[in-house]
């Protein structure tokens, strides 16, 4: 036996509630590998599973945590042996398959990615989906020409999980980082990663009719679309891109196409941290164990255990969790 947080739902009420039980490997889902279960991490999609509403979840009982990292105990996947360190996000783990929120996991070995030199699991959790979904977009932006001395490189949604990475990973690469956020508290956090310029909020939400502005970014990491991306695809530079990762602020955007599309060449590039291929997937881990700078990774981790998750996916989904909440379902 061994424990996970479970959500279950009631059928008449329709109402879920999450708790940590004691469950048996009878009761995980089939796949060729299980995991002797680490780490896991605390994602905006967590939250919505571990929440009242579900949407994310097709079949209760669930377990959530969409990340995952630890030790292979059985496989029938050559690739991987008992012994070997794995780490997992995305492909659907703990939305339609049970995920990390367990001290056991099994799972399709198609979805596993060794876990490289240079990270332990604790670290890889720090980093997790949120930072995978970070070096992916600044790998992006590399693949388009992004280099150090080409100008500031603005990060929305900076205090966040992705937003937090992507700007220590920008800063350990010699850019400059703009942070954007709406909360000037964080100003000492967001400086302390290595950003060097600090945006408020409201600079890029306030509605203008220009077409085109000012040209001041070199690139972006965009973590919350709506109108603010909108107002940050005005002030790109000729020929820059936009590395788009999030909807936390609307899926719609106000801009017309000739601007700066045609005009300027912008590129706007969507970020899917779940489908990649295998090979970007183990480039993007080793590029983090290489790029990252654990001891800003640090700086960012939060602590927390299984009897945690309930209160924590409340806090989340209200935007009340800074940088990154590292899981020991051990503990």
């Amino acid at each position: 036996m061994f424990k996970a947080l479970v959500v279950e739902k009631d059928e008449e009420s329709g109402k879920t509630a999450a708790a940590v039980q004691e469950i048996g490997l009878d009761a995980l889902p089939d796949a060729e590998v299980t995991v002797a279960v680490d780490y896991s991490t605390v994602n905006y999609k967590d939250g919505l599973c571990i929440g009242p509403g579900g949407g994310l979840v097709r079949k209760y009982p669930h377990v959530p945590g969409i990340d995952l990292a630890g030790t292979v105990e059985e496989s029938s996947d050559a690739r991987y042996k008992p012994g070997d360190k794995v780490v997992l996000t995305g492909w659907r783990v703990g939305e339609a398959h049970w995920g990390g929120y367990s001290q056991k996991a099994r799972v399709k070995a198609d979805w596993l990615v060794p876990l490289p030199e240079g990270l332990d699991s604790r670290q890889a959790m720090a980093v997790g989906t949120a930072g995978l979904t970070a070096m992916l977009a600044v790998m992006a932006l590399e693949d388009h020409g992004l280099e150090p001395g080409h100008g500031p490189v603005l990060v929305t949604g900076a205090a966040g999980g992705v937003g937090s990475v992507a700007t220590a990973i920008l800063a350990k690469l010699g850019h400059e980082v703009a942070a954007v956020t709406g909360r000037p508290e964080q100003e000492a956090y967001l400086r302390e990663l290595g950003a060097t310029q600090i945006v408020p909020r409201d600079e890029l939400t306030e509605v203008t009719r220009k077409p085109l502005e000012s040209e001041m970014w070199a690139g972006c990491v965009d973590a919350v679309a709506g109108a603010m991306l909108g107002r940050v695809l005005k002030q790109m530079k000729y020929g820059t891109s936009v590395a788009a990762i999030g909807l936390a602020g609307g899926a719609a955007i106000e801009g017309a196409l000739i601007t700066p599309f045609i005009l300027r060449g912008v590129n706007l590039l969507g970020i899917d941290s779940v489908m990649q291929p295998y090979a970007n997937r183990v480039r993007a881990w080793q590029r983090i164990a290489q790029d990252l700078p654990m001891d800003k990774l640090e700086a960012m981790v939060h602590p927390a255990t299984l009897s945690d998750l309930p209160q924590l996916g409340k806090d989340i989904l209200k935007g009340q969790v800074k940088g990154r909440v590292v899981v020991d379902v051990n503990a």
